[in-house]
């Protein structure tokens, strides 16, 4: 028996970079407001507005994509927003193979995203190019984004052939 386990979360230098700069802008604009006209605010409201310009720009981090893939199925969860693991079986997979796509153009970013090219289905990812594309028995499709593309191939391969093998038995 396999099992490949995988974790990603937000962690782009580029990302990390934007939401620096989303913060300290309206941080230096309240902080000038408020020495220049101190009755304007107090300083607790200050210090509050500042936590909280610090905590809502660092939520995005919490976020984590967890993958697994064992002989039951393919199983995800995105969290905060999944608190439990979602479960595709293999007899709910018609198809299962590794693919390079393009995030913006075909699901429009990271995240869980339907995209606008419907006939592409649905995406789950956090970073990157490579993924898990799902082709299930219901139509539907969904890709699951990984930076272990050799481990989960080799993974699903072994499942396939399993099946396979335990199908013509």
């Amino acid at each position: 028996m396999r099992v490949f386990k995988e974790e990603q979360r937000f962690n782009q230098l580029w990302l990390i970079a934007l939401i620096a700069i989303s913060a300290i802008i309206p941080i230096i604009l309240v902080c000038v407001e408020y020495f220049k006209n101190q009755n304007s605010i107090s300083t607790l409201e200050l210090i509050l507005i500042i936590l909280l310009l610090i905590f809502f720009s660092g939520l995005i981090f919490i976020f984590k994509l967890s993958t697994k893939i064992d002989e039951l199925g393919i199983h995800y969860k995105f969290f905060p927003l999944h608190l439990k693991y979602n479960t595709i079986s293999w007899k709910s997979i018609n198809n299962a193979y590794i693919r390079t796509y393009e995030p913006i153009s075909e699901y429009g970013g990271w995240g869980i995203k339907g995209g606008w090219n419907k006939s592409k289905g649905k995406a789950i990812n956090v970073s990157g190019t490579i993924g898990i594309q799902l082709e299930l028995a219901n139509g539907k499709k969904l890709l699951i984004g990984t930076k272990k593309q050799i481990e989960a191939e080799n993974t699903i391969t072994y499942y396939k052939t399993q099946l396979n093998h335990s199908n013509n038995v």
